[in-house]
């Protein structure tokens, strides 16, 4: 059975601060570095889907150079407001 010895505790301790010390400085050098290329690649990704929501909604076939006819069968239409029932005002009787 081994015991537990002060000079093992501080050997761990400064291990445990060398560690700390070298992952804070390799995450400064490039924790800027991959927050950048994923903003990058969001943007990326928000620009394409923007684009084909565009080109879905809004489909325009050019049949002649003077008329343009637009598909609107993608757009949805307003949703219509339902009555459910009447309002009843109820008083208290004492």
């Amino acid at each position: 059975m081994q015991e537990a010895s002060f000079l093992g505790l501080l050997k761990a301790i400064m291990w445990m601060m060398a560690f700390y010390y070298i992952f804070k400085f390799l995450a400064k050098i490039f924790l800027p570095v991959l927050v950048k290329k994923a903003v990058e690649k969001a943007g990326e990704n928000f620009q394409r889907q923007q684009q084909y929501s565009q080109d879905t909604s809004w489909q325009k076939t050019r049949t002649s150079q003077d008329e343009i006819i637009i598909d609107t069968a993608n757009v949805k239409n307003p949703r219509e407001t339902k009555k459910v029932g009447d309002y009843v005002d109820y008083e208290e009787i004492d």
